[in-house]
């Protein structure tokens, strides 16, 4: 936006290189209304998060360079960051999970969403866990979590037995890999010293799972229309742990540790019971059923 440039979408983001700017420019006193006009534009296209996240890089940046005494003005300040829509985002029924089981899917995706439900990990963080990150005897993962704090993640008995077929006999690296060799240029942190391959991006793994779920998301859907529907969000994975974790009547204080949490407000969310929970639950307390049984 800096240069007045629409920023590239799709696979050309993917090796785009940033247009040239001269950082003093930021100083130019009509700056600040051409970029709220371009970040206005943006946030018609975008959703709320990207665009906040934008803004929070430019104003990082813009604070950095003012330390280095590069430039004196903000033209950032004016801008609001967007309100967020409030999460939606429902819980998996238990038998979509199975289903989810089922499906004929390489190796590594099997892994990686098998950890995804089990440790109610975020996507981000199991995705950038490396080879010796892993305990696998104690059946957790070392993790960076937000803020550059090393956390914990444990998983259960399904992820324990994919982990050694995908770990093979690699001892360091990247745990999820893609298929091919790394372009040249990726970061080292981000390739596997013994296959030379990169680590799988976010943005992949989300599409594999998108893809391979729109079947199971749109079961009436015809085979001529499935392609034009949408599957399922890596996210709807921890969303559906944690879930199921409360309807099971797991503690706040353990569904905290788990989530990973700092408040009891941002669980919220996830302590939403499904229709079938619910129904279970009533099902239960009813007077009529317990002498059936």
């Amino acid at each position: 936006m800096l240069a007045g440039e629409p920023p590239p979408t799709g696979p050309a983001r993917r090796g785009a290189k940033p247009p040239v700017f001269p950082v003093a420019a930021i100083d130019d006193p009509a700056l600040p209304e051409v970029l709220a006009e371009l970040a206005a534009a943006r946030a018609d296209e975008m959703d709320a998060d990207t665009v906040n996240r934008e803004l929070s890089i430019a104003r990082k940046a813009i604070g950095w360079w003012q330390r280095q005494g590069w430039i004196e003005c903000d033209p950032t300040i004016g801008i609001e960051r967007r309100p967020a829509p409030p999460d939606r985002t429902k819980a998996l029924a238990e038998n979509q999970i199975a289903a989810l089981w089922r499906l004929d899917v390489a190796l590594r995706e099997k892994t990686q969403w098998k950890m995804l439900y089990e440790s109610a990990a975020r996507a981000d963080e199991v995705l950038c866990l490396n080879v010796e990150d892993l305990y696998p005897q104690d059946k957790r993962g070392r993790i960076t979590a937000k803020g550059g704090a090393t956390e914990w993640i444990h998983w259960q008995s399904g992820t324990a037995q994919l982990l050694p077929r995908l770990i093979a006999r690699r001892t360091r690296g990247p745990l999820f890999l893609t298929d091919r060799k790394a372009p040249a240029g990726t970061p080292t942190l981000d390739v596997c010293p013994e296959t030379g391959r990169a680590r799988l991006s976010y943005r992949r793994a989300e599409e594999i799972f998108e893809e391979n779920t729109r079947l199971l998301a749109n079961p009436l859907a015809s085979p001529d229309d499935i392609e034009d529907q949408d599957g399922w969000t890596l996210h709807r994975l921890r969303h559906s742990a944690l879930t199921h974790d409360a309807e099971d009547g797991t503690s706040t204080p353990m569904l905290l540790a788990r989530s990973r949490h700092a408040s009891v407000r941002s669980l919220e969310r996830y302590a939403r019971p499904g229709v079938d929970s619910v129904a279970r639950h009533v099902a239960e307390r009813d007077p009529a059923a317990r002498r059936h049984r």
